[in-house]
């Protein structure tokens, strides 16, 4: 018997509904991503189907102003679900919405830019099979490789990590990567207790990690920077700032307690 291709296995996911039990669900935020979008599906949807598990990818878009709906439902793929919010409310509100809708055993979210290639999926696997219940992707653990990150990025990187590790005792290299993957248990259990909605809501996920007793997995992963990026550095340093002091306070006040959601 001739084993299935690539192509084929695409197609079977691309055009039959999974109707049994779901191995992984990939979560994808998006915000006017029209045109970098459907690469990113492409690349992921390629790769995970050659794999051979049941697997569902969910598009959680945060409002856009674009055309990013239109182009994702004229795709007519199978195992996509694409969710709508009527207006934005910050990329943790997308990822949250994401998350909590996954029917995996396994979730993953990552970039519509793609610059942690969907090829890394398998190292953050391994980890959450041998036992982790989070496993984060990182540009600065011992193995990584960087491409083409400016120096401003690198200078604001390094500042946070020094400000997470003594203002909030999380000693990973890198929070902020958006490569991170979880059991469906731990996944549900952090992000129905999240309360931040924008950058620094990956701080405040891997916080409550530590304070819920998880394990956290960093694995090291290729990233390239890519173009188009609309990240301000100053200006995301003065929200990520204030957004420690919300999470502190948030926690003082006993939000995050398991029993409250």
């Amino acid at each position: 018997m001739t084993a299935p291709t690539s192509s084929s296995t695409y197609r079977s996911w691309a055009d039959t509904p999974n109707t049994g039990p779901i191995a992984w669900s990939v979560v994808i935020p998006t915000y006017n991503e029209s045109e970098r979008v459907v690469p990113t599906i492409g690349a992921i949807a390629a790769h995970l189907s050659s794999l051979g598990s049941p697997w569902e990818l969910i598009v959680a878009d945060d409002g856009s102003t674009d055309d990013t709906v239109e182009v994702l439902n004229a795709l007519g793929l199978a195992n996509l679900q694409v969710l709508v919010a009527e207006q934005n409310g910050g990329k943790g509100s997308a990822v949250r919405r994401g998350v909590l809708a996954a029917q995996g055993d396994v979730i993953l979210f990552a970039d519509a830019d793609q610059s942690t290639p969907i090829e890394q999926f398998a190292s953050l696997l391994s980890c959450i099979e041998g036992g982790a219940d989070v496993a984060i992707g990182s540009r600065a653990a011992a193995g990584a490789h960087v491409s083409n990150k400016s120096m401003a990025r690198k200078v604001f990187s390094k500042g946070l990590n020094l400000l997470v590790r003594f203002g909030f005792g999380v000693h990973h290299a890198d929070t902020q990567c958006g490569f991170k993957m979880f059991t469906t248990t731990a996944g549900r259990q952090l992000f129905q207790r999240q309360l931040i909605d924008q950058f620094s809501f990956d701080l405040e996920i891997l916080y409550l990690a530590k304070k819920f007793g998880m394990r956290v997995d960093e694995v090291p992963v290729e990233w390239i920077d890519a173009p188009g990026s609309t990240v301000d550095p100053a200006k995301v340093a003065v929200e990520f700032l204030k957004d420690m002091a919300v999470i502190r306070w948030n926690d003082l006040r006993g939000r995050y307690r398991r029993d409250n959601r």
